[in-house]
């Protein structure tokens, strides 16, 4: 999948080179990131317990969400340099080198992976597996309640991120070059989060440390607060609190479903998972549009946050609350 996205990538400034760049290339560019980020994530997280011993998959996991963070700290930075100097279709021949390294370091990786099991004649079929996948989901009450908690976390999300940018740009005056600070003291607190992350669920506990993460969302309140000149440090004090809590929460729930998952069923399991949780994606992104019309930006903002907060009575009023630490790794 990587190679795949260095081909995309790389096909905006060969096309922009050549004065043949147009809008519907973008689009298909983004298409193909998009399906084969899809594909790659459902792979990683996957793999991981295959990679490293259950017992590690924690510290496995943030391991991930720290070079995560930290790319997310200082990507948007290089990305502006680089759009100064070489503009912007030159810039992301840098995305495809990069992403090239990665597959190379991908390609090192020699630990090899247990072969997939089929039927008892060895014959694979993708419907049985498709609908394993959304059994294992829907009989273990752990894992249908982190899927209803992170897909009613992400719709508020999404309506929040379409409101949040008209905020800035309409009502505070930002501007599209200044809204940068913001979102870059949002990425800081992701690599807080990630650093303290263990710190935190080993001091309240694994249950509490979900849910506390969830309540994060209701810092983006503070939003709301943002006026005059210093609006732009109000919006990243926001962001810098909230996205502290994103690195905490996944962590800790994605480690706990690979923990409680078999490995052989990995697969199905993160695939009918990522359908779930994404599935609200688009659909919070177009109530977005919705309700921003309909009812305002500033209404639309409160109530995407609202949504994406009262995500944590999935958790609160759930099984996943009353865990301390993670479960005993369940037997192959």
């Amino acid at each position: 999948m990587s190679l795949i996205q260095v081909a995309a990538l790389a096909s905006v400034p060969a096309a922009f080179i050549l004065g043949v760049l147009g809008l519907y290339q973008l689009y298909v560019v983004a298409l193909v990131m998009g399906t084969t980020t899809l594909f790659f994530d459902v792979a990683y997280q996957s793999y991981l317990p295959s990679l490293v011993r259950k017992e590690d998959v924690v510290e496995g996991n943030q391991k991930l969400q720290v070079s995560a963070s930290g790319a997310q700290v200082i990507g948007p930075s290089i990305a502006s340099l680089l759009m100064g100097l070489l503009g912007a279709a030159r810039a992301v021949a840098s995305d495809a080198l990069g992403t090239l390294t990665a597959s190379f370091l991908l390609l090192s990786i020699k630990k090899p992976e247990p072969a997939p099991e089929g039927n008892p004649s060895g014959q694979r079929h993708f419907f049985a597996e498709m609908k394993e996948g959304v059994r294992v989901i829907t009989s273990n009450k752990l894992l249908w309640t982190q899927a209803g908690c992170t897909g009613t976390s992400n719709l508020g999300s999404n309506i929040f991120n379409v409101a949040i940018l008209l905020y800035a740009y309409r009502i505070l005056g930002i501007s599209q070059d200044s809204i940068g600070i913001a979102f870059s003291m949002g990425a800081a607190g992701f690599l807080v989060g990630a650093l303290i992350s263990r710190r935190v669920t080993a001091w309240i506990g694994l249950g509490r440390a979900i849910a506390l993460s969830i309540c994060g969302s209701f810092a983006l309140l503070i939003v709301l607060l943002a006026n005059g000149s210093y609006a732009i440090f109000v919006l990243g004090f926001a962001f810098f609190l909230a996205f502290m809590g994103v690195p905490i929460y996944n962590i800790n729930q994605v480690s706990l479903r690979q923990i409680i998952t078999p490995n052989r069923l990995q697969g199905r399991m993160n695939a009918t998972m990522r359908t779930i949780i994404w599935g609200t994606i688009p659909v919070g992104a177009v109530l977005g549009g919705i309700f921003a019309n309909a009812f305002g930006i500033v209404p639309t903002l409160t109530i995407g946050i609202l949504i994406s907060g009262a995500a944590v009575l999935w958790i609160v009023l759930g099984p996943i609350f009353r865990l301390k630490t993670q479960p005993d790794p369940v037997k192959e």
